[in-house]
């Protein structure tokens, strides 16, 4: 039975390259549309998990909430609203303001984070850091960066970046998370003030003339807020908007429902590529399948003639269809991984990833066309035990 099974394997050759061929762009396609929603999963997972408020104005510093500037009297104002469990002081603004943009999936970012305040964030108390430590109360010109800014620059635990003509270190680099902190360059927000003030002329200029009375604690672009246990954050963020004048609240409902959005025509491009590949490509498999063993009726006519039972036919012919569907789904999962990581390793440099190869991706498109072979070869079974031998032999002979 194993060396039937090998000689009918040599046979299906061209079979098993034109089965990988159609698995690999299965993959292919299903990888990209897997980064898409993995980003939309972390975002969502992010923005859920804290209020995110501003000052009203257009900062150049303000983030997601393109707020202004959030004096301290009104976190303090925060502090105070009904059902708020914690308020921790933010600077966000962008690596470099000639070209950055806020809402992409590019952006490189300066956070400055209160580290005195505990995270708000119910689902990241911690960012997860993959090497090194994260930043701890009194670190000053210490950063943590995510994992993509830090492959684009060739960075580490221990290397030097300059900000704002100043020289920091950095102490920890954080996991891949396929979402906006991988792009992250996270300090303390003091340096962030300092930053802040170096990039942005209108704060020196306000900040000069002594027309504005700020403080140090006054330099804040946002601020992230919990909520205390059995309150609804959606009924807390709109409570503070009500009762804190001058800020600027996201809804975490609604900014959930934002970022979604702004995603929502790349992902169903991607979704309904990845059907319509998984349509043609499993069309193509199966047609692939039933072909070959057509191809081969004239051998199993012979074997009919020789006493085999349509059991025995059938179980021969399911057993080869199945090691060719399964040599062929393998080798096109290891073609499409192959040039994904080749495309990702090239785009790496500068920080991206466009494919995702997950486990449920990689094994369920295995199953998918196990599945899909073994129906199209149960067909083709079907059709050639219903002849006579003597039928089966003439037409195996006429093809």
């Amino acid at each position: 039975m194993i060396r039937s099974l090998r000689r009918a394997l040599r046979g299906y050759v061209f079979t098993i390259a034109g089965i990988a061929i159609g698995v690999a762009g299965i993959v292919a396609l299903g990888a990209m549309a897997e980064r898409i929603v993995r980003f939309i999963e972390g975002g969502d997972r992010f923005v859920l998990g804290q209020i995110s408020v501003a000052g009203r104005g257009m900062g150049m510093g303000a983030g997601f909430t393109a707020g202004g500037l959030l004096p301290a009297a009104a976190i303090e104002a925060i502090r105070k609203v009904p059902g708020v469990a914690g308020v921790q002081p933010q600077v966000m603004l962008p690596l470099n303001p000639s070209t950055s943009q806020f809402m992409t999936l590019t952006q490189e970012l300066v956070l400055g984070m209160d580290l005195s305040v505990p995270s708000p964030n119910r689902h990241y108390r911690t960012l997860p850091v993959q090497k090194g430590r994260f930043l701890r109360e009194g670190d000053r010109h210490r950063v943590v960066i995510g994992a993509s800014f830090a492959t684009s620059r060739g960075l580490a635990p221990g290397s030097r970046l300059m900000l704002e003509g100043q020289a920091y270190e950095v102490v920890g680099v954080l996991d891949r998370m396929l979402t906006a902190p991988d792009r992250f360059v996270i300090v303390a927000i003091e340096d962030a003030r300092e930053q802040w003030v170096a990039k942005d002329r209108l704060l020196r200029t306000v900040l000069a003339s002594g027309g504005v009375a700020l403080r140090a604690q006054d330099l804040n672009t946002g601020a992230a807020v919990g909520w205390r246990d059995g309150e609804d954050p959606d009924v807390v963020a709109r409570r503070i908007r009500d009762q804190v004048a001058g800020v600027n609240v996201q809804i975490p409902s609604e900014l959930s429902s934002l970022l979604r959005q702004s995603t929502a025509f790349f992902s169903a491009l991607l979704v309904g590529i990845g059907l319509l590949a998984f349509v043609i490509g499993g069309l193509s498999l199966a047609n692939t399948v039933a072909a070959a063993v057509f191809e081969r009726i004239r051998d199993f006519g012979v074997k009919r003639a020789l006493g085999a039972t349509d059991w025995q036919l059938g179980r021969e012919i399911l057993a080869e269809a199945l090691a060719v569907t399964l040599s062929g789904g393998a080798l096109g999962v290891l073609l499409a991984m192959a040039l994904g990581l080749g495309i990702d390793g090239w785009a790496g440099r500068s920080g991206q990833q466009l494919f995702l190869f997950s486990p449920r991706l990689l094994g369920g498109t295995l199953v998918f066309s196990v599945l899909l072979g073994a129906a199209a070869a149960a067909y083709a079974a079907l059709r050639i035990v219903r002849l006579s031998p003597a039928e089966a032999i003439r037409r195996g002979s006429a093809a």
